[in-house]
């Protein structure tokens, strides 16, 4: 379990974050949503250092987080940024073996394992075919993939990704929703920010909804819907239709 509790973030003497306190259950899909400006990508930078966190406390599985030296925080958590501003002139294979690195003693000798893992993350991801081309020549979408297997690579039961699907078609978000829904068959705790409102509903076992830099609500989809969390803060009209089993929303201005 991923907790914060009352996490305060300020710039100076702006704040940026009030009084966070919410929790991430072991074992589930939890996605973060709010308008921009709301807060979520500082609340999630808080666990990779590039938001510093002013007061309150950031426990995993109950032991301060930010206590712990950052090669074991790696090994427990892995973070994929929103923003990536250099993108870097190394191979495929090269790049998503650096998520070995936290694993690798002093002289980085990558073992049998280490490599047999890069190879795994990099089928799961489909980026195989990739492998020996340079990363800084390949488009926007697959690059995504690249640093999603070097993240998997980590081999961490908690895996946080900040608005993973930019930069991907329609074919390749729906493809990244499905391996977030078989990494939770696997056991791992995923953490998200999605902008796209109709799948935060479609993966999620719940949705933290944040606003004015603190949490809003949190609760099942159901909740969410049930309760007018969404349309309240999003300012928006929601539409279900269904086909068959299967639900679909729809989430119009007002």
């Amino acid at each position: 379990m991923l907790e914060f509790r009352h996490v305060n973030v300020s710039c100076g003497r702006t704040p940026i974050l009030n009084d966070i306190s919410v929790i991430f259950n072991k074992g589930e899909i939890t996605t973060i949503v709010g308008p921009n400006g709301c807060g979520k990508t500082t609340l999630l930078q808080c666990l990779n250092g590039s938001s510093k966190v002013t007061s309150g406390w950031i426990l995993l599985d109950k032991i301060p987080f930010l206590d712990l030296p950052p090669k074991k925080r790696a090994l427990k958590l892995s973070f994929l940024p929103q923003i990536r501003t250099i993108i870097p002139s190394l191979p495929v294979r090269t790049l998503v073996e650096h998520g070995r690195f936290p694993h690798l003693g002093f002289s980085r000798q990558k073992s049998i394992q280490d490599r047999e893992i890069v190879e795994n993350v990099m089928r799961f991801t489909h980026v195989e075919e990739y492998a020996d081309q340079f990363t800084d020549t390949l488009s926007g979408g697959i690059r995504q993939r690249v640093f999603f297997a070097m993240v998997l690579a980590q081999n961490c039961e908690y895996i946080v990704l900040d608005e993973p699907t930019t930069y991907l078609d329609l074919a390749g978000q729906q493809e990244f929703l499905e391996m977030f829904l078989q990494l939770k068959e696997e056991g791992r705790t995923i953490i998200l920010v999605l902008h796209d409102l109709a799948q935060a509903m479609e993966i999620s076992d719940r949705i933290v909804v944040m606003n004015r830099r603190q949490i809003a609500a949190v609760g099942t989809p159901k909740e969410c819907l049930e309760q007018g969390w969404l349309e309240e803060v999003f300012r928006v009209q929601v539409k279900k239709f269904m086909d068959g089993e299967e639900a679909y929303y729809f989430f119009k201005g007002k």
